[in-house]
């Protein structure tokens, strides 16, 4: 049921293991690909501390080790495997069996591109596909950002901007027009989001992140957003993202205790813990944090 297939080279893992990987993006997470004639997608995750991963999902009724990942032989953690037919808009998560006590974890994919619409916590198989039209913007991009022209930013939340009719999130496409026309008209250079990644829970307002990778599903598909860039980069606008590097909530599908281990926050609890939001912050004293983290802008920067 499941392959064995890696994307990884040795190189990956060297650079991964030392803290600079920065396109982990392209390796962890899953990955639609085609193996001996075969479709499916790959998956890698992450996981030092497991015992054992499964990938669970809507197309093996959530089922615990149907589907269970090969950890890798070069102590890196990776667990990893092809699953044949398994399809884009898939549902899944990582069964993680821990070795410390018998914990077991249900996690979402740290690298998925996107995710279920909240209260809903799984993440969905998806793809990066879109025929971008904004050469113009790229071709004067460097001129239009540089420190020595006016800028004038106006930031947006994009959950409370503007509603449509019974108070509904407006969406991605719906803002491209809206919104994109609003900030023409006013004569704005640059636009910045506050953070756009999928967050569980409303009032933080994007600041406490459970899907690094994935743009707010609350709004739209990632498609969606990268219409809404582009349209603004057509108008001549630039676009900032506010970004999170710093701490992250600890609900049961994120990325706290992992494995059953301290793997992305800092094991000391007085450096590991923010109080007055009571979430968890990242170890930078981790290289493999550090790569995951400085991947996370890389990735925002190229594919959005």
């Amino acid at each position: 049921k499941v392959s064995t297939h890696s994307l990884f080279t040795e190189f990956d893992i060297n650079l991964f293991k030392a803290g600079k990987h920065y396109q982990l993006y392209e390796k962890l997470g899953a990955h639609l690909i085609e193996v001996d004639g075969v479709k499916g997608v790959y998956f890698a995750v992450w996981a030092p501390t497991a015992q054992s991963v499964s990938v669970v999902g809507d197309f093996n009724y959530w089922a615990q080790g149907e589907h269970a990942l090969q950890v890798r032989w070069d102590s890196s953690g990776i667990w990893e495997g092809f699953i044949p037919e398994v399809s884009k808009g898939t549902l899944y998560k990582y069964k993680i069996q821990s070795n410390i006590d018998g914990i077991v974890t249900e996690k979402a994919d740290p690298f998925a591109l996107y995710c279920e619409k909240p209260p809903h916590t799984a993440s969905v198989v998806w793809d990066l596909d879109y025929n971008w039209k904004d050469e113009k913007w790229m071709q004067s991009r460097q001129e239009n950002n540089a420190l020595d022209k006016p800028h004038s930013v106006y930031e947006v939340h994009l959950g409370s901007w503007k509603r449509g009719e019974h108070n509904r999130f407006l969406t991605y496409l719906e803002l491209a027009d809206d919104l994109v026309a609003y900030v023409k008209e006013m004569g704005f250079t640059h636009v910045e989001f506050m953070p756009v990644m999928e967050y569980p829970y409303d009032p933080s307002w994007g600041y406490q992140l459970t899907g690094y990778f994935a743009p707010n599903s609350r709004f739209g598909k990632p498609q969606d957003l990268m219409v809404l860039v582009d349209k603004l980069h057509q108008a001549g606008i630039g676009v900032i993202l506010d970004w999170v590097p710093s701490h992250f909530p600890d609900d049961a599908h994120g990325l706290g205790f992992f494995d059953g281990s301290h793997l992305y926050e800092h094991p000391d609890r007085r450096k590991g813990y923010h109080p007055d939001w009571k979430s968890l912050v990242f170890n930078y004293g981790r290289n493999e944090v550090r790569a995951f983290l400085i991947s996370n802008a890389v990735f925002w920067l190229k594919h959005y």
